[in-house]
């Protein structure tokens, strides 16, 4: 009564390491951006003036998980790139995508991290006022596009990792 079944769904290991590290990688973002931020403002932590500093000290480390993540999404796709047959248009766009997933990070790392503290961090103790800078705001929004542009490059590759 054993039947023993021919059929094997083999993926190579490197789109099993693509495809966890994206599912890893998206859904820590998504933690990261609707549940832990948003609980950090409703409970008032954002006009504290240590705000500033535990915020670079949650994107410090973040980000870099963030490089670590979009490294081996790289090295996954090119090596996939190199070891199947992938027709052409699928292996430009692959590729299109996780470097686009990396300069993500990085941008954030090396540039809006960095310059959102600076903008953020209170010089003066003795002044009480803790306004929200006009610049704070920009860097916002360049967040938020730097966020949607990784969910759809992510969301892409993992779409065309899962249907492959």
């Amino acid at each position: 009564m054993m039947t023993i079944s021919s059929i094997q769904f083999k993926r190579s290991v490197w789109q099993n390491v693509a495809l966890l590290t994206l599912g890893f990688w998206l859904s820590s973002s998504l933690i990261l951006d609707w549940v832990i931020m948003p609980s950090l403002y409703i409970s008032g932590m954002m006009t504290q003036a240590g705000f500033t500093t535990a915020g670079y000290l949650i994107f410090w480390n973040y980000n870099r998980i963030e490089l670590l993540a979009a490294a081996l999404v790289v090295t996954s796709v090119l090596v996939l790139n190199k070891t199947q047959f992938i027709e052409d248009n699928r292996q430009r766009g692959t590729i299109i995508l996780a470097l686009l997933l990396l300069a993500v990070p990085l941008v954030s790392t090396y540039f809006l991290t960095p310059q959102m503290s600076a903008t953020g961090v209170q010089l003066n103790l003795f002044d009480s006022v803790t306004e929200v800078p006009t610049t704070m705001n920009l860097l916002h929004a360049g967040y938020w596009v730097l966020e949607t542009v990784k969910f759809v490059a992510g969301s892409t590759l993992l779409w065309w990792g899962i249907r492959k």
